[in-house]
């Protein structure tokens, strides 16, 4: 699970890095080592065909396990998706290739800890590592507590809200 912003900077950086500097491919292009792998089946000689595969398949698992490329399926790029819900990060469309983009305009957790700062605002430690912290005015009805259920959705102007068990939102911003 990716807990920080640099790592999931890290991770997002490390997915696109396959190309050298100088021939970026536009996001929706393939990697050149998956394109060549691909590029394969054109070969019309078998023994041909299967050498190309062999070279092909070697040199993108070497890439792989240097971290020049990293391979995630459809339910590790929304898992990704939904662990940045907060975040304001560069575009994660090259998660979304292959299928209808997906929404995340709310996420739901168990608080693992809150604390109120001097000020009386309060910061949100949530199960899954993220960390929201109050960014308005004013105490919440009932203090949070952890293990208790969080609610924080999407508000006007990109900014964010959050509900404990159902109580008056207040506004919040993720911070870790």
């Amino acid at each position: 699970m990716i807990r920080s912003p640099l790592a999931l900077a890290a991770f997002c950086a490390g997915a696109i890095a396959a190309a050298p500097a100088a021939a970026q491919p536009k996001p929706e292009a393939r990697a050149t080592l998956v394109q060549r792998l691909s590029d394969c089946r054109a070969q019309a000689d078998d023994a041909a065909r299967l050498a190309c595969y062999d070279a092909a398949t070697a040199a993108l698992e070497q890439a792989e396990a240097k971290g020049d490329i990293v391979v995630v399926d459809r339910e590790q790029a929304r898992t990704v998706r939904r662990q940045a819900f907060g975040f304001s990060l560069p575009s994660l469309s090259i998660l979304e290739r292959g299928e209808t983009k997906e929404s995340v305009d709310r996420v739901t957790a168990k608080i693992a800890s809150a604390r109120a700062d001097a000020s009386g605002k309060w910061t949100l430690r949530l199960e899954d590592g993220a960390v929201w912290q109050q960014v308005d005015v004013g105490a919440p009805s009932m203090p949070p507590k952890a293990g208790e259920s969080v609610t924080i959705r999407k508000a006007s102007l990109g900014s964010f809200l959050a509900s404990v068990e159902g109580r008056r939102a207040m506004r919040v911003r993720r911070v870790d």
